[in-house]
């Protein structure tokens, strides 16, 4: 056993530290299978030499985080755990230094991972970025803040989101209304983050005048997109034509951002992903970049991080036994 002591700062408020009902501090303990005190303005940690030390390096972030001003969730104490475990820490003062964009509630929106960071740092640096990983990564939503960021300094004249409807198929045909009401709904998720960004009425005067164009992917054949901001959402449904077809829209001024998640594949079992398909194609372009994000980037409610990796689990599972001749019976 041993024991450590972390001197907190004068200005740190030791509440907030350890959070409602101690939830932060108990969170750690049973992480790290120690016990932590609390000393006029200092902490002892009690426990093992190791899990004492991980357990100080997580504390030491969450202190940065409320020295940034920011709030500590269960989400932002996750992550800590999370990195000094697999990574041996990192310094949290790089995340959120930089604010991406300002939402239509006039707060800031920043990178909450490192992950997050690289993506949006790659936004910036590459012509043609894709973001790759699970849902509640902040691809998306991260990619609309870029592209407003971008629209407000006049770098590109205009925003287009797309997304394939490959959902569509048949169904399309049964849903009420014309075209765009048919397609609407697989759009939603693209509409729900430029309202977040420019508020309902900034949105739609944007989308009047013609500088926000929300259109499934279909509509961009036999264009040239100069100037824009372009952004093609669950890219894992497109088929390898049209990936390409989109790729070769992009003109010049033009920057396309393209996420997926290639563990969500709704194509039929005969078509081939044209995200896959990219990753291989296009790996060693310069100007191209391809960002992983995994379960450690979820911002979300903790549970989906979890069940992101017993799904991916189970695959790996499953990926084995057929492998090595087995069978899977499950459904």
């Amino acid at each position: 056993m041993t024991n450590r002591q972390i001197d907190l700062p004068q200005d740190v408020d030791m509440a907030a530290l350890f959070g409602s009902f101690d939830e932060n501090i108990k969170l750690i303990e049973h992480s790290m299978g120690v016990t932590v005190f609390a000393r006029e303005n200092a902490l002892r940690i009690s426990g093992e030499d190791n899990g004492a030390a991980m357990a100080a390096q997580v504390i030491h972030l969450l202190i940065q985080v409320l020295e940034r001003g920011e709030i500590i969730d269960k989400q932002k104490v996750l992550y800590a755990i999370t990195m000094v475990r697999e990574e041996g820490g990192f310094d949290m003062k790089l995340l959120g230094d930089d604010c991406i964009a300002i939402n239509a509630k006039g707060s800031p929106v920043k990178t909450k991972t490192l992950g997050q960071k690289r993506y949006v740092d790659a936004i910036t640096d590459n012509t043609i970025v894709f973001g790759i990983g699970p849902a509640g990564t902040g691809k998306t939503y991260l990619a609309v803040a870029k592209a407003v960021t971008a629209l407000r300094a006049k770098e590109v004249s205009r925003i287009i989101l797309t997304r394939p409807a490959v959902e569509a198929g048949e169904k399309l045909g049964f849903l009420p209304g014309d075209l765009q009401n048919k397609v609407d709904p697989y759009l939603r998720p693209l509409y729900d983050g430029m309202y977040e960004m420019l508020g309902g009425e900034g949105f739609l005067k944007n989308q009047e005048k013609g500088v926000i164009e929300v259109a499934p992917l279909a509509y961009m054949r036999g264009r040239t997109l100069d100037n824009a901001f372009i952004i093609l959402d669950e890219a894992q449904n497109t088929t390898p034509e049209q990936m390409k077809m989109f790729l070769t829209r992009i003109g010049y001024g033009s920057k396309a951002i393209v996420t997926g998640d290639v563990t969500q594949i709704d194509l039929p079992g005969d078509k081939r992903s044209g995200l896959k398909e990219a990753e291989r194609v296009l790996k060693n372009i310069e100007g191209i970049k391809f960002c992983y994000l995994t379960e450690k980037d979820v911002v979300r409610h903790p549970l989906v991080q979890e069940i992101i990796k017993a799904y991916a689990k189970y695959d790996e599972e499953r990926e084995r036994r057929r492998k090595h001749g087995g069978t899977d019976n499950r459904k």
